[in-house]
């Protein structure tokens, strides 16, 4: 396909985007923020089986404009046979397919990894489903916090004693995604030495268990079932949120040199070597009293005061942010991690930019507005060769 020159490291790919609420775009969004060409691909106007799920145009228009940014859109109906057709043109040039139906979906659709590699068999397929690709769980839909109940994030979130918590973010949703672009890269740079592309698979299920991380080989190799802590770590204390003179602060007091300098750092240096402090499985055995000590310790001086004191002394600590005081933070405004970006109807807005940095390719371009849905439908289909009449007739007929 022919396109305006684009920047970025990974601008001689092109994406077909089939995915929609979260996992699925949140995949796709660094392919486009890295100058690759994606094309959403979106059920036309009027036609059955339109999106009507969280994260559309009208119902959060920031999310979406966050999650689809920096994209071509297509509206095309993959559920016909013309539908189908147009999409194969469009594999036959493309790098990578994207999608999060259910498993079954796209086989009924007749859109799967064998058809489409069929037609290009240098396409990266990419699936992204609830909980696999098969199994008994395969049809169940997908959802965030079902994902995170699952797979064990709720029962080690929270405080003991107060029930499951499902976390302040779409977690499972958003490492579905990263991980999916993860295996999409890995299946790139494998392209180039094998001339082959693959299917890439991921879920909700999955990548919510892989981020359990320590917490889970606690039972794998130690057979330990771990808890809720709240704001404690599990197997170190003192570590969490404390409550200074004016408000919170948030320490890592990890090991014994750092327990060792926060007792120095607060003036209280006997807790060194009160009886049951001296190690962390100590601390950890007495973690009611050890964070009594310390606590009382903090309620003599404000936030500020504590936070210098503290890192001076090589302690890592911080304050608690609200989401409005993240963005005046003098670091955060240094790394520059928003984007902005001039919107037709927005006006001048910020995103959340990648945190991540390329030395060859710095973020000098502001971000292009996420499409309205099929802005780019005529001009897509003129690249394949079809007229003006074509175009209106596949209109009518609800296929583009």
């Amino acid at each position: 396909m022919t396109t305006t020159p684009r920047q970025g490291a990974l601008s001689r790919f092109t994406i077909l985007d089939a995915t929609r609420v979260r996992a699925g775009p949140t995949a796709v969004r660094l392919f486009a923020d890295m100058g690759a060409r994606v094309i959403k691909l979106e059920i036309p106007p009027g036609a059955p089986g339109g999106d009507d799920m969280i994260g559309g145009r009208d119902h959060n228009r920031a999310d979406y404009e966050n999650l689809h940014r920096n994209k071509e859109s297509l509206t095309l109906n993959m559920k016909t046979p013309e539908g189908v057709a147009i999409l194969h043109e469009l594999v036959r040039k493309a790098d990578v397919f994207i999608e999060n139906y259910r498993p079954d979906v796209k086989d009924r659709l007749g859109i799967g990894p064998e058809q489409l590699r069929a037609i290009n068999p240098r396409l990266v397929y990419a699936s992204i489903s609830g909980f696999g690709q098969d199994g008994p769980y395969a049809r169940w839909p997908g959802f965030d916090s079902i994902a995170q109940g699952m797979g064990g994030l709720m029962s080690v979130t929270g405080e003991p004693g107060h029930g499951p918590m499902r976390v302040g973010i779409p977690i499972a949703d958003l490492c579905a995604g990263h991980f999916c672009a993860q295996g999409v890269l890995a299946a790139l740079l494998e392209r180039e030495a094998t001339g082959e592309g693959q299917w890439v698979q991921t879920s909700l299920l999955e990548s919510q268990i892989a981020m359990l991380d320590f917490q889970a080989v606690q039972w794998l190799i130690d057979r330990k079932v771990p808890g809720q802590n709240g704001n404690e770590h599990p197997l170190t204390v003192p570590t969490g949120v404390f409550r200074t003179a004016d408000g919170f602060l948030n320490v890592a007091a990890i090991g014994q040199t750092m327990w060792t300098r926060l007792c120095e750092a607060l003036e209280v240096p006997h807790l060194v070597d009160e009886p049951g402090f001296g190690s962390d499985p100590e601390r950890c055995a007495n973690r009611e009293r050890v964070n009594a000590a310390v606590g009382e310790a903090f309620l003599r001086r404000g936030t500020a005061e504590w936070t210098e004191r503290l890192l001076k002394a090589g302690v890592p600590c911080g304050p608690i942010h609200r989401i409005d005081q993240v963005f005046e933070d003098p670091q955060v405004r240094h790394l520059g991690i928003t984007w902005p970006m001039s919107h037709p109807e927005l006006g001048d807005v910020s995103l959340i930019g990648q945190p991540m940095r390329l030395s060859a390719h710095p973020r000098t371009e502001p971000p292009r507005p996420a499409p309205q849905q099929g802005q780019d439908t005529d001009a897509i289909l003129q690249e394949l060769g079809y007229g003006a009449q074509r175009v209106a007739e596949l209109r009518a007929a609800f296929i583009v």
